[in-house]
């Protein structure tokens, strides 16, 4: 049967995305959420700093009682004993006394300033100050970072190190949040052969799983990334069967287009994943549906790796972004000056490689080798897509252009 008009991006898209549920929240330990959306508003329990405490190794004393020290007239003080962090046993300061304090130690009552030990003699039974702090110099003061009941991590932030920094600081040991997604990532075509092993005359290295298990792992995913499976519908169900146990989502690469061996497209169409056209270069063949008892989502990409690996940033990665709570789900179209002209056909959007450049205010963007969707090499070498719309030919040089950084995170 010849096919029907291709369906836009768009509603490619909106096929994927309109069924999609975000994956359930639980508390996870807090390494575990890096990278992840925080799913819950996160006030502090506890103040930081949780109590008044040196900013200096030196002496804690009473400011009014060494107001009048200097080089010519130091004061001299009975020091009364030794404040270490984590050892505090002096909790409170007499007036015309001092302390040796360390830095992080709680400053004792009655104690309103730190001595530092550059502005003594170091006296250990007596000290002798030669310069006198203002009232709360080198103290500092409980809640001045956080106190208790502020907004520290608000829902929808993507954790990073120096929020689980501050998480762990007021006491956090678990955030809620959405897991990552376990991914599936399986390869099919009877001509692959895994990288280190010898070809032969009619064989091809299987490079399009690990594409696209890396680009699951960068968007935050876990990947199990399957050994490769021959041309075969029965094989290739065996295999996905075997494999959905652990999935909260399958991406194929290979045989969804109308060739004699399109494995994956004669076993899942009768299952009811759909295929069809995208009005998309390179890319067009696409599918997508659910399978199994869990209804797990399955992404069917074409097997040339530039279609696959566009397709997962188009189609995959918003996915994923959306079953993990992250928003937006796809990558921001930013504007970039086109170096050189291009040419496009009229009716497929155009997704061509390129180098994206920001040179102070100047952004630009450059086409990386020609438009061939085997074209692995040209791939690797660019960190941008450049969009060309359906009905646009041609587009001079010096154009303002619709990109894709392909790097940046977001």
């Amino acid at each position: 049967m010849p096919e029907g008009a291709p369906d836009t991006v768009e509603q490619h898209l909106d096929r994927v995305l309109r069924d999609l549920e975000p994956l359930p929240v639980f508390p996870q330990p807090l390494m575990d959420t890096l990278g992840l959306a925080c799913a819950e508003d996160i006030t502090a329990a506890v103040a930081l700093p949780s109590f008044d405490n040196s900013a200096m190794d030196g002496y804690a004393v009473v400011a009014a009682d060494v107001a009048s020290a200097s080089d010519e007239f130091p004061v001299h003080l009975p020091v009364v004993g030794e404040i270490g962090a984590g050892n505090a046993q002096l909790l409170a300061l007499a007036p015309g006394t001092a302390a040796k304090i360390m830095t992080g130690a709680p400053v004792p009552t009655g104690a309103d300033a730190i001595v530092p030990y550059e502005w003594t003699d170091r006296g250990v039974a007596q000290v002798s100050i030669r310069q006198a702090p203002q009232p709360g110099q080198h103290v500092r003061p409980a809640g001045e970072d956080v106190a208790i009941g502020d907004l520290v991590v608000e829902r929808g932030t993507v954790l990073g190190p120096r929020h689980l920094g501050l998480l762990a600081s007021i006491g956090r040991a678990t955030v809620r949040s959405r897991p990552r997604p376990r991914v599936v990532i399986l390869s099919t075509g009877s001509e692959l052969r895994e990288p280190g092993v010898p070809l032969g005359h009619d064989s091809i290295y299987d490079g399009n799983s690990f594409l696209l298990a890396a680009a699951a792992r960068r968007a935050g995913a876990i990947a199990y990334r399957v050994g490769i499976l021959p041309d075969q519908p029965e094989a290739f169900l065996t295999a996905l069967d075997d494999q959905l146990v652990r999935a909260d989502v399958v991406v194929t690469s290979g045989g969804v287009s109308q060739g004699d061996f399109d494995v994956v497209k004669e076993a899942l169409a009768p299952k009811g994943v759909w295929f069809g056209p995208v009005a998309m270069q390179p890319g067009k063949p696409q599918g997508f549906g659910f399978v199994g008892e869990d209804n797990t989502p399955i992404f069917t990409l074409p097997g040339n790796p530039v279609s696959s690996y566009i397709s997962f940033q188009l189609f995959v990665l918003p996915a994923l972004r959306k079953m993990m709570g992250m928003t937006p789900w796809s990558r921001p179209v930013v504007p970039a000056r086109l170096t050189h002209a291009v040419t496009s056909p009229p009716g497929r959007r155009q997704y061509l490689r390129g180098e994206y450049v920001v040179d102070g205010g100047t952004v630009t963007v450059s086409p990386v080798g020609g438009p061939g969707s085997h074209l692995v090499g040209d791939l690797a070498s660019s960190n941008a897509l450049v969009v060309i719309p359906e009905e646009t030919t041609a587009i001079p040089a010096g154009t303002l252009v619709d990109v894709l950084p392909l790097d940046l995170d977001y």
